[in-house]
């Protein structure tokens, strides 16, 4: 548990800071940091950081040698010279403590028809003790839960002991490449902590992620005459079909995995974009179909994808066009493991206490289907990588929305984290 007084001196300055909290928070949600649209939000951070007296380090993804790295994902429809990342840096001087990475991903999701939102998907409403807006949530909120709890720490006339890097990345919704590219500019850390929207759980485990499309062309005729010529929108919903009984087989094989088994049909397979046709009375001659398909921890990417290949291959054979005609698929984005943080590390037991003495109460862990970048710093590059952040409601969705007072707690489970696995030192206000 966390000295009782150091957390109380936390709390308070939590308390003093978060109306400027939330205002940051609404300020960060207000840019449209879609795919290849995040640098204005990355240099307004930095100008941020450096305002506060870090040693900030903006780079792009072209900057690292991150395209030799054997876990770098094709980008899709993003310039790696234009995709920004930004880190920033507490020197700590003779450092004692350990040191830690914080990060965050602040790219998000396309909005959808505004209209079929209640509130303006940028406007960064606050009603009823929750924000409203694109990225709120997932995960806007933890990015600004990482840099106040730094502030809090600041606040109440303490600082890390140790370096703590905090680090603000694109990709995590399409790739993961700006976390890798991280590492690859060199960053490292004892620990790493990633305050996605875990709603106060720590992930135990994440499934991997692949994306693939799927090209269908043909022969278009006068809808009149159909039976004549091709149609690639039915030719690509019969490979979906088979996609799909594929994925019918995954998840049954999926009952026996040993982090797994409790969890309803894990591996999920969406066909998430659709393209094809011309014209309503022609038989569509082409199709273009985005997918994503997961994989358990215990699967190997090479393996997934072949398998993948395998189903679309067998498909063929029941439709008349494709028999002779076969379908292109191609890899881009995500090609994600899994990942298991298993339990027993220090860091996670310095988290559970820190949570303990903000909520009261013991930290539960959880399985999730979804994929984050914690898999590159426990995977590969051997450090514990802790999933653990805010609550919130609709993430890639309409009206995503984040609870204030999930953010407040959170700023301070973070705080007394950082507080406890760094240590810290007395400063003097400036």
């Amino acid at each position: 548990m966390p000295d009782p007084a150091l957390l109380e001196r936390l709390r308070q300055a939590v308390d003093a800071n978060f109306d400027a909290e939330v205002k940051f928070l609404a300020e960060i949600v207000r840019f449209p940091s879609l795919r290849g649209q995040e640098a204005p939000l990355q240099d307004w951070l930095a100008r941020h950081f450096a305002g506060r007296g870090y040693a900030v380090d903006r780079f792009t993804i072209a900057d690292t040698p991150l395209a030799a790295h054997a876990k770098a994902a094709p980008m899709v429809e993003a310039d790696p010279a234009a995709s920004v990342q930004v880190v920033a840096t507490h020197r700590a001087k003779d450092p004692s403590g350990r040191s830690l990475i914080l990060q965050g991903h602040i790219d998000v999701v396309p909005e959808g028809p505004a209209e079929m939102w209640t509130h303006a998907p940028y406007a960064a409403t606050v009603r009823d003790g929750w924000l409203y807006g694109r990225g709120a949530n997932d995960m806007k909120a933890g990015v600004a839960c990482m840099i106040w709890a730094m502030e809090a720490l600041r606040k109440a006339g303490l600082e890390p002991a140790a370096d703590v890097h905090l680090q603000t990345v694109t990709e995590e919704e399409s790739t993961g490449n700006g976390a890798l590219a991280t590492l690859a500019r060199g960053y490292r850390a004892e620990a790493c902590l990633i305050p996605e929207p875990t709603g106060h759980t720590i992930t135990r485990a994440h499934t991997g992620t692949l994306w693939f499309r799927i090209r269908v062309r043909g022969v278009p005729v006068h809808v009149a005459q159909a039976q004549t010529g091709t149609n690639a929108i039915l030719s690509a919903l019969h490979i979906i079909q088979a996609l799909q009984q594929h994925t019918r087989a995954l998840n049954e094989a999926a009952k026996s995995d040993r982090w797994y088994a409790g969890v309803q049909d894990p591996i999920k397979f969406n066909p998430g974009i659709i393209r094809g046709g011309d014209w309503a009375s022609s038989t569509p001659a082409w199709c273009e179909v985005d997918c994503r398909i997961g994989l358990l921890p215990s699967m190997e990417v090479a393996d997934a994808m072949a398998a993948v290949e395998r189903c679309i291959e067998a498909s063929r054979a029941g439709d008349t066009f494709l028999a002779n005609n076969p379908p292109e698929v191609s890899w881009h984005g995500f090609q994600a493991d899994g990942f298991v943080q298993e339990p027993g590390t220090e860091a996670e037991a310095v988290l559970a206490a820190a949570h303990q003495g903000v909520f009261g109460a013991a930290m539960q862990e959880r399985i999730t289907t979804a994929v984050n970048d914690t898999r590159y710093y426990g995977r590969y590059y051997n450090m514990p990588a802790l999933c653990y952040g805010p609550s919130g409601e609709g993430n890639h969705g309409f009206d995503e929305r984040t609870s204030l007072d999930s953010l407040r707690q959170t700023t301070l489970c973070i705080a007394a984290f950082i507080a406890d696995w760094c240590g810290v030192k007395e400063i003097s206000e400036k």
